[in-house]
């Protein structure tokens, strides 16, 4: 679907320069002299490199629809993890590289997106809040203050967040799986 250079937001994937580039920032700038144009920032989601680019309200732009599909984590195996759709019951194989650092968020049975391009995986999408036991957490000092005065906290899958002094060991507790930071106790 073609779009205008102006009509580029944050999120959008596009085709340009021959790849697949998701738009990170946008600015729509209208200088006293000339015509306006949206400067945009944006991510390669093949090689992850970064570009800066000028699109003017008369130039197009390829827009990509991805499709998104739910797979549900099965299992890790060595450095790749499986996948199975839970559509068709096909199993996708992918890097533990693919998913980053949130791969150790990932637990049996939890249901993900992935987004695909042309049956070829692009991005995948964890739950933004996952609910994880804290294996061990520092005792709280006496006499602290009770404002910012977060304690660390080792998680069940190894991680470490900044929780509040009366959570304790053995306690679970919400995780933002986007900012890797303790939200509240889990009910």
């Amino acid at each position: 679907m073609k779009i205008n250079g102006n009509q580029i937001t944050p999120g959008m994937v596009i085709e340009h320069q021959g790849g697949l580039w998701a738009a990170v920032k946008t600015n729509a700038v209208k200088p006293g002299k000339g015509g306006a144009f949206n400067q945009v920032e944006m991510k390669n989601l093949i090689d992850g490199r970064k570009l800066n680019e000028r699109f003017r309200a008369d130039e197009t732009v390829e827009r990509v629809r991805l499709e998104q599909k739910d797979f549900q984590f099965l299992y890790a195996e060595g450095d790749d993890l499986v996948f199975m759709d839970t559509d068709s019951y096909e199993q996708l194989t992918l890097a533990s590289d693919f998913v980053g650092e949130r791969a150790a968020f990932l637990q049996d049975g939890m249901t993900v997106t992935v987004e695909m391009h042309e049956e070829r995986p692009i991005g995948i999408k964890l739950p933004d809040q996952v609910v994880l036991e804290i294996v061990e957490a520092d005792p709280v000092v006496k006499g602290q203050t009770a404002a910012s005065s977060y304690k660390p906290a080792k998680l069940e899958n190894g991680l470490r967040v900044l929780v509040p002094p009366f959570i304790a060991s053995g306690e679970r507790i919400v995780v933002d799986t986007n900012e890797v930071t303790y939200l509240r106790r889990a009910d």
